[in-house]
């Protein structure tokens, strides 16, 4: 009778203790769990800070625009929802490649890939090009399901979708698609740099959300002209093709500035700095 006592009240000790993971996995898993938070926090205060100035200003669009149905009915106007996701599109990107990037650094398996491919350059190329060609993926099927949307409602918003059938309409929805992918490789550089940097997916990921969708947001409603000089604009005029205020053309060369000086820093970082540091 004892030795059975005694083997129940032993019981619910070793199930607890089977139970409870090791004390820094369980802190590692309160902390990413914390991130995701703080990053859903951060998104939806964005998209409904932006909702919330679009309708004050009386505008259906961009910083208070308005765009009418005859703006919608022309041939460019079938892209126009799918510009306006480059914003998002570019986020998803900056989350993937810093987290593909800097996850190398938590998980420790970045000294097993230099064991296969000693060349760092060659390996972070590699790396590169394969979350491009994902990106690319992203990007591609966005724009089909956009297109498709916009088609099917746009006989419930009384839209004509005449002109959305015809050659410019199609070299738009080319162009666009374009300027999309770069500006999404763009916000993907700026993580990928982000993730080389600091080591750590939620840090590189938490800094770079907050830096493009807070500070910058705060920096271009304060200081009117910063927009011609914040990364995060640059990245996201080249997806809308320009604007009144700011050139493509500009836009264009600000971001490969901005991309050449972090992607130069980044990769200096990553070949000299020790792997076990």
């Amino acid at each position: 009778h004892r030795n059975l006592r005694g083997k129940r009240q032993s019981r619910p000790s070793r199930l607890s203790h089977a139970a409870c993971p090791p004390p820094g996995r369980c802190a590692a898993g309160r902390r990413s769990g914390l991130g995701l938070w703080q990053l859903r926090a951060v998104v939806g205060y964005h998209f409904a800070a932006r909702a919330g100035r679009w309708r004050a200003d009386g505008g259906n669009s961009r910083r208070g625009a308005h765009i009418s149905r005859e703006i919608l009915g022309a041939p460019n106007g079938l892209t126009f929802g799918f510009a306006a996701s480059a914003g998002l599109l570019g986020i998803v990107a900056l989350c993937v490649f810093a987290a593909q990037t800097a996850q190398e650094y938590t998980y420790g398996t970045l000294r097993n890939l230099l064991v296969r491919q000693p060349s760092r350059m060659k390996l972070l190329l590699g790396k590169l090009v394969s979350m491009s060609i994902f990106q690319m993926v992203i990007v591609i099927v966005s724009g089909v399901v956009s297109i498709a949307l916009s088609f099917a409602l746009a006989p419930h918003a009384k839209v004509s979708t005449d002109l959305w059938s015809s050659s410019t309409a199609i070299s738009a929805v080319i162009h666009t698609t374009i300027n999309v992918y770069i500006s999404a490789i763009a916000f993907g550089l700026f993580g990928m740099a982000l993730g080389l940097l600091l080591r750590s997916p939620i840090s590189s990921i938490s800094i770079g959300v907050l830096w493009l969708l807070i500070v910058e947001g705060i920096l271009g409603t304060v200081w009117s002209t910063a927009n011609k000089w914040l990364p995060g604009s640059q990245f996201s005029n080249v997806a809308q093709g320009g604007s009144a205020e700011i050139s493509y053309s500009y836009s264009m060369a600000a971001t490969i500035i901005y991309l050449t000086v972090i992607s130069v820093a980044a990769a200096t970082f990553f070949k000299k700095r020790d792997v076990a540091s």
